[in-house]
């Protein structure tokens, strides 16, 4: 154990490795969250904006300035419809869909590729876009200006989830807890933020500019925060200069540092799962790399559909879910809908710290369940007030996040060394699927109630 001498009997502090271990592990767990923060903090904002982006362009169109202010009643109803849903003419899932595609088409095809392009680019392409996307939709005046907008998000959120998730596998696996816990803070964060800014009285161009700090965040704890391994690649490309047949293999173990007690004896009984040479993923073919994916769609499956069920409730029934008596307009009780469930996000992604679930298909049926309640909810309109979506909309949450941390959890416990880089990265596909099926269905669904 390292130690200071002492002399003269004088008493000097004493720096041990141990001492020196507990700052690592909570610098890289405290990095890991602010950089699940960050990273979906651009899209879930895009998400909570929706109602009042399509709302926006609109009133552009109908010759108006200030955002819905002459579509909207005294009692916060949309005046351009007559149903009974108080409808926008384009459904919340087209922008759904434009914040899920390019992040599903991202993941599908990343992981095949992705390892030849060095970390420390990735984090600047994930800053760059989620800037651009705050921009590029603050100063919109068309749909396909905002659109665009949306995309850079996608792609930033996209891109920074398989890296991340990659970049777990050189650190103790107490990290995904981190990063699972700062991903439902960013839901959080970013909806709370998003609805409490603008509740005051700030329009959405000046809450979107303001989050542009979020970005500089991000390549903050990433490059200032993190300890790597004095070997990790962050400019060079996997397979430079002889990286991965160095034979000095135990120099690129994954960041094991000496951690608190209780996160110790974790470690301990997942010895061997957490321990190998994450530098060898880059050895796997294309075909070993379609039998590892073939392994995942057990853990993929599950976390698919629940995200389909989520999202077809957060961007396909939520906005049609208006209560005309209660004291909030249709925007405010769209966006306090997604505040209260990403609060659910963050309380079960937080929950990996203390308990873990196995069996993620029980979350898928009850997710399930939760949609077809609402959606007969929605038909029918026998729910009695907001309240009570508020409550629903807060377990449906607790599901998904809970789903989510889990099923990466499980992936890094029962993968091979050799595969864990590859097959975290491409698990990530499993939600941004379900959430685009979502979209999809979503569509379809608003043009029929919206038709009644």
């Amino acid at each position: 154990m390292d130690h200071t001498e002492t002399l003269s009997g004088d008493h000097v502090p004493i720096v041990t490795s141990n001492s020196r271990g507990r700052v690592s592990f909570w610098r890289n767990v405290s990095g890991f969250w602010l950089l699940g923060l960050c990273n979906n903090f651009a899209y879930v904002v895009m998400l909570s904006a929706a109602h009042d982006i399509l709302k926006q362009q609109e009133t552009h169109n109908t010759t108006t300035n200030t955002l819905s202010a002459s579509l909207i009643t005294p009692e916060g109803r949309n005046d351009s419809n007559s149903t009974r849903y108080d409808c926008n003419p384009v459904s919340t899932a087209a922008v759904l869909l434009a914040d899920i595609l390019p992040t599903l088409l991202i993941k599908l095809a990343a992981p095949f590729f992705i390892h030849k392009c060095p970390y420390g680019f990735r984090v600047l392409l994930c800053v760059a876009a989620a800037a651009s996307s705050f921009l590029l939709v603050s100063f919109s005046s068309t749909v396909g200006m905002s659109i665009l907008g949306v995309i850079f998000a996608s792609v930033s959120s996209g891109l920074g989830e398989l890296s991340f998730l990659s970049l777990t596998v050189f650190f103790d696996r107490t990290v995904l807890g981190g990063w699972g816990s700062g991903t439902g803070g960013a839901g959080v964060a970013g909806a709370l933020l998003y609805s409490a800014l603008t509740q005051v009285g700030l329009s959405p161009r000046a809450t979107l500019l303001i989050m542009l700090v979020v970005p500089a965040i991000m390549a903050a704890s990433y490059f200032f925060l993190l300890e790597f391994p004095p070997s990790f690649p962050q400019w060079r490309s996997r397979k430079g200069e002889g990286l991965l047949r160095d034979p000095s293999a135990q120099e690129r173990r994954p960041l094991m540092t000496e951690v608190p007690d209780d996160a110790e004896r974790e470690q301990e009984e997942e010895e061997g799962s957490a321990s190998g040479d994450p530098g060898d993923a880059g050895d796997l073919t294309c075909a070993e790399r379609l039998v590892a994916l073939r392994g995942l769609l057990k853990f993929i499956i599950p976390l698919s559909v629940v995200y389909f069920a989520e999202y077809f409730i957060n961007q396909g029934l939520l906005e049609l879910l208006f209560f005309p008596g209660y004291y909030m307009s249709h925007a405010e009780q769209y966006r306090w809908y997604q505040t209260l469930y990403q609060i659910g996000v963050f309380f079960s992604r937080s929950s990996l710290f203390c308990m873990k679930l196995r069996r993620v298909w029980v979350l898928s049926v009850l997710q399930c369940v939760n949609a077809g309640l609402l959606t007969v909810a929605v038909y029918y309109q026998f729910l009695p007030s907001a309240p009570v979506v508020f409550a629903i909309v807060v377990y449906e949450g607790l599901l998904g996040g809970a789903a989510y941390v889990n099923t990466f959890y499980f992936i890094s416990k029962e993968t091979g060394s050799r595969e864990r880089e590859f097959a975290m990265s491409a698990a990530s596909v499993g939600d941004s699927f379900g959430i685009a099926v979502s979209g999809v269905t979503a569509i379809p669904l608003h043009n029929y109630f919206c038709s009644l």
